[in-house]
């Protein structure tokens, strides 16, 4: 008889190959691995590689061809986001309209060409890997092995040993406007130029890259602020910025990368409770949000919250280095 455990719970968003989370359940209920699974009305599909369980409007598609390896059902993927790419959120898909919907995939002697599906991901994926080995050693991000200050941070932390105090953000940081608005439909996206951010949840905030007059850049080492969004990213470099977009610059020199992204994970927790575009979020709103931060004499203690987070992400990034090794 089958038991429970946990098991990958697949639901309609479109990121996070569609994962929500797991959930316990009796491995005798779970869909069958090594399938695509297709958001109705998000028209989102991903390979998912081990047994899953669905929430609502989630079919699952199973390959009728024999050749059903990891690579081939990537590609299938892809062939399938390709297809959909121009469907309307929200209108829905069922199975009869699902059944229907048509992919390009590569032939050869008038049948499906596997071996070429499976080549051609392969050294998608070799070039991916190259690229992120680097990325990982130019960032200094292949050390993932905790000093000993950070296993007692992570530690103390565990056991409520962290004293936490409120305050405002207005105490901490000015509030600033951008020093010019530039019109996402007006301006030229490059790769190359100074970051453009908008109020995207993705990419950090940042659109792409434009080349303007550099005199209305915003200052790095600050917090953009989306006021209708209430999405917020550590921006390490100066910027430009779409409309609706607050500079939050901290009042204490002691504020870096590190425990800016502390204090983008409080105000995220402290903003959460808003909704999505039900209001937009002017300085007197911003400035009387409260966060809860680490603490000593009564002050936001800097420091912890820079072991706190470089413990945090050796600790995320340690799956993702070794990864790259067994890849390799």
């Amino acid at each position: 008889m089958k038991v429970s455990k946990s098991f990958p719970y697949v639901v309609r968003t479109t990121q996070n190959n569609g994962l929500r989370g797991y959930i316990i359940e009796n491995e005798l209920y779970a869909n069958d691995k090594n399938t695509l699974s297709f958001a109705q009305d998000t028209f989102s599909v991903f390979y998912q590689k081990e047994k899953y369980f669905t929430g609502n409007k989630v079919k699952v598609l199973k390959a009728k061809f024999e050749n059903r390896s990891e690579y081939v059902m990537q590609y299938l993927t892809a062939s399938f986001q390709k297809s959909l790419h121009t469907c309307t959120w929200g209108l829905g898909s069922t199975v009869e309209t699902i059944a229907q919907t048509k992919i390009e995939l590569p032939i050869k002697n008038n049948k499906i060409d596997f071996e070429f599906m499976e080549s051609f991901i392969e050294q998608i994926e070799a070039e991916r890997i190259e690229k992120l080995e680097a990325y990982l050693e130019a960032s200094g991000l292949k050390d993932y092995v905790l000093t000993v200050e950070e296993e007692q941070v992570l530690e103390d932390f565990k056991n409520g040993k962290i004293e936490f105090g409120e305050f405002k953000i207005e105490k901490l940081f000015e509030i600033n406007s951008y020093k010019k608005r530039f019109d996402a439909n007006k301006v030229i996206i490059s790769e190359i130029g100074k970051p453009y951010v908008v109020r995207t949840a993705l990419n950090n905030g940042i659109r792409g890259y434009i080349n303007e007059d550099e005199q209305f850049l915003n200052d790095g080492n600050t917090i953009s602020f989306g006021q209708d969004t209430a999405t917020m990213f550590y921006q390490e470099k100066p910027y430009f910025t779409g409309d609706k977009i607050k500079i939050l610059k901290s009042k204490d020199n002691r504020f870096n990368k590190l425990n800016g992204l502390f204090f983008i994970s409080t105000m995220t927790k402290s903003f959460s409770s808003f909704s999505w575009g039900a209001s937009s979020f002017n300085v007197k709103i911003i400035g009387n949000q409260p966060m809860k931060l680490p603490t000593q004499n009564k002050q936001p203690d800097y420091k912890i919250m820079e072991t706190l987070i470089s413990a945090i992400q050796k600790l995320v990034i340690k799956d993702v280095v070794l990864y790259v090794k067994d890849k390799i």
